[in-house]
């Protein structure tokens, strides 16, 4: 399989494992992909860590030997697909960790900015260079870029095509930090500073934060007022104050 869903802990491991293709997404590995968000929404994971078998890439992008000579409805069809699939990030019940190991081009760039978090070790280069090859991003790097690191910087990346180090990555806000080590170790180091917490709240939080990024802040604070309320209506939230009382650790449950 070029796509392998394991477990590591508490945490899926999605990784991309066609190294001697620098992982490039064909259309069936889309396919792959999409299959394992589900097997992973249906699962007891508190976190999904996704990374690149190798140490030269996450995802070099996309599969250009497979597109070169599409048709125009063909290449509408495999862009939708690639969007529809990543966008199953952002209703996921639990956070994304994308861990960047070398390469995170094009569609693999897309991939990981569709991820809750980003990690990347210092050999990460990171870029969308779609312009260089005479097209545009195609799996979302034209919207969740400028979401995070604001309209400027992301033009630059994706007008140039200019390759970023996992340095400059991190200085301008395009991953959350640099770490070393083993891939997956990483990842789930990472993951566990929050799957101690309840799920259900973790997901009121994700929810209210993704809907800021669309709202004007008085419909956004009505939205965080409705989840705030909906959060202190948990068990988990009894426990919480319970825990902070008694001066010890909360035992959330999850409900």
């Amino acid at each position: 399989m070029s796509v392998e869903l394991t477990h590591r802990e508490d945490c899926a491991v999605l990784t991309l494992n066609r190294p001697e293709a620098l992982n490039a997404l064909s259309v069936a590995i889309l396919g792959q992909i999409g299959e394992a968000f589900d097997a992973v929404a249906r699962s007891k994971a508190r976190a999904l860590i996704i990374t690149g078998a190798g140490n030269k890439a996450f995802c070099a992008g996309a599969d250009i030997k497979e597109f070169r000579h599409q048709a125009m409805m063909d290449c509408k069809t495999r862009t939708e697909l690639g969007q529809a699939t990543f966008a199953k990030l952002d209703t996921l019940p639990i956070a994304s960790i994308a861990v960047i190991n070398g390469y995170a081009f094009g569609g693999g760039l897309e991939l990981a900015l569709a991820c809750t978090f980003r990690l990347a070790l210092p050999n990460a280069k990171l870029g969308q260079p779609e312009i260089k090859l005479g097209t545009i991003p195609g799996y979302g790097g034209t919207q969740r870029l400028p979401r995070l690191i604001g309209e400027a910087r992301a033009l630059e990346l994706i007008l140039t095509g200019r390759t970023v180090d996992a340095a400059e990555a991190e200085r301008i806000g395009l991953v959350n930090r640099i770490v070393n080590g083993d891939a997956v170790d990483a990842g789930v180091a990472f993951a566990r500073e929050f799957t101690c917490y309840s799920l259900p709240v973790l997901a009121f939080a994700r929810g209210a934060v993704q809907r800021a990024l669309d709202l004007p802040i008085d419909a956004g604070l009505k939205v965080e007022a409705d989840l705030s309320t909906l959060s202190f209506q948990t068990r988990d939230a009894d426990e919480g104050a319970a825990a902070f009382a008694e001066k010890r650790k909360a035992r959330f449950v999850d409900a």
